[in-house]
């Protein structure tokens, strides 16, 4: 079995003559601003020469599932996503696919020589885990769920696994989110993770999932991914004594066997860029830059996108938030004064005061002192309304919020995803259309034929 290195949860499998491609995502930076990390290119034209026999999609993060990459690959591709919602499954069909089918859990799909069965993650309702077998070899493609107990025993009896492909790397959204909130010190690996790695007693553990950075500039890239190469090296070496730890870069290929593991030709359409071997630089001590810093990075918007922005401010915030239904338990649930400061690209700044009780919410003078405090660059407010945005790339910043809070009850983040499945899927295909027909109009009026 040749295994090979895409990015990120990016992998090509092949038995024989079949060839699989799991979670492709086939553009740097991906997801909006996830820098690939080692960085590479990607030769296009040869993406666009690929006949996989099939796609598999794990689950429908946009770091996983991205039109853009999919618009790259003949319609004839089968495609077989987990997902639990029907928006995607039509969107895929609309970008013209015609064979997308859905996943379900320890139901197995034989392509080829090759059988994948999907397996439970923790968050069923989201992702799935990938169980992999050709050549009388298993390999568990984890790719960045979290080990669901009752899975864990389902694939035990499978041990010793030939290679798990693991999510090494945890990633500290919140406490760059909330700053204040953040530990400081070192990071632990997860406590369940030697336990889990033991009972499945794998021959290979490729450190997988997360291989990418923020901007070059972003404080980010040393306060989200706290887990180096090397740590994860270290730890699993001291778990698995007699496991090998293989590092699989962009592009890179090796031959599985029962015998052992080799090295294969790279993937040709990968083109690694500088070196390769870099690892993660986490400073569990540093400060973070103002909001207003942070703005001064992005371009100016035009006038009609900061006028959609003021109108969301002032008035679809609102609507937004009265439409939907407060939790119980929430911070908000008593009388306070909420501040939603945004940053502009000179780092100026507008300020809005709400006053909120339950469900209920209206713009507030400054006569009242905020108790929650809420900051964001201009430009990513507007990409998060827009453009679908996804959180973790958003700079958006909360302080003072009571350590007993939920971070996600933030007004504004309700606003922007309570209801904001495959809203950056949605914007690609959006897109895709647009070019799609400029280019059929374009063709039209020079009396081409499409």
């Amino acid at each position: 079995m040749k295994i090979s290195r895409i990015l990120h949860a990016g992998y090509a499998l092949e038995s024989g003559a079949t060839q699989i491609l799991f979670d492709p995502v086939f553009e740097n930076p991906f997801s909006r601003n996830c820098h690939a990390f080692p960085d590479v290119r990607f030769d296009l034209a040869r993406v666009r020469d690929l006949r996989p026999d099939a796609i598999f999609i794990s689950h429908f993060h946009d770091d996983h599932c991205s039109l853009d990459s999919l618009d790259l690959l003949d319609r004839a591709t089968p495609i077989y996503l987990y997902c639990l919602f029907d928006e995607l499954f039509a969107m895929i069909r609309e970008l013209g696919f015609v064979n997308v089918r859905p996943l379900a859990v320890d139901v197995p799909v034989r392509v080829g020589g090759i059988e994948v069965i999907p397996r439970r993650a923790l968050e069923a309702d989201v992702d799935s885990m990938f169980h992999i077998r050709a050549e009388g070899l298993n390999v568990l493609n984890v790719v960045d769920a979290w080990m669901d107990p009752e899975t864990l025993e389902q694939l035990k009896p499978f041990a010793p696994w030939d290679m798990v492909l693991w999510p090494f790397q945890t990633m500290r959204e919140v406490d760059v989110i909330a700053p204040s909130r953040a530990e400081r010190g070192p990071v632990a690996l997860p406590e369940e993770w030697p336990a889990q790695l033991q009972a499945l007693a794998p021959r290979y553990v490729v450190p997988s999932s997360c291989q990418f950075r923020q901007e070059p500039w972003s404080w980010y890239n040393h306060a989200m991914f706290p887990i180096t190469y090397r740590q994860f090296g270290a730890a699993v070496a001291a778990w698995l004594p007699t496991a090998r730890v293989v590092r699989l870069n962009p592009s890179v290929s090796v031959e599985l066997s029962a015998d052992g593991l080799t090295p294969a030709s790279p993937l040709p359409w990968v083109l690694p860029v500088g070196e390769q071997d870099v690892d993660y630089e986490y400073d569990p001590q540093i400060v973070p830059p103002a909001t207003a810093d942070i703005a001064r990075h992005f371009a100016p918007l035009t006038a009609g996108q900061i006028a959609l922005v003021l109108d969301f401010c002032r008035h679809g915030l609102l609507q937004r938030y009265q439409d939907m239904e407060l939790p119980e338990d929430s911070y908000f649930s008593t009388p306070c004064v909420w501040q939603l400061s945004v940053y502009d690209h000179d780092g100026g700044v507008r300020r809005f005061r709400y006053q909120i009780h339950g469900d209920d919410i209206a713009l507030a003078g400054d006569e009242a002192a905020p108790t929650w405090l809420t900051e964001i660059p201009l430009a990513k407010l507007y990409a998060g309304l827009a453009l679908g945005e996804s959180l973790t790339s958003m700079y958006l910043r909360i302080d003072g919020a009571p350590a007993d809070a939920d971070i996600v009850d933030d007004p504004l983040i309700r606003t922007l995803f309570d209801n904001g499945f495959a809203a950056y899927q949605a914007a690609q295909l959006a897109r895709i259309k647009g070019r799609t027909e400029s280019g059929s109009a374009t063709l039209g009026g020079r009396g081409g034929a499409s």
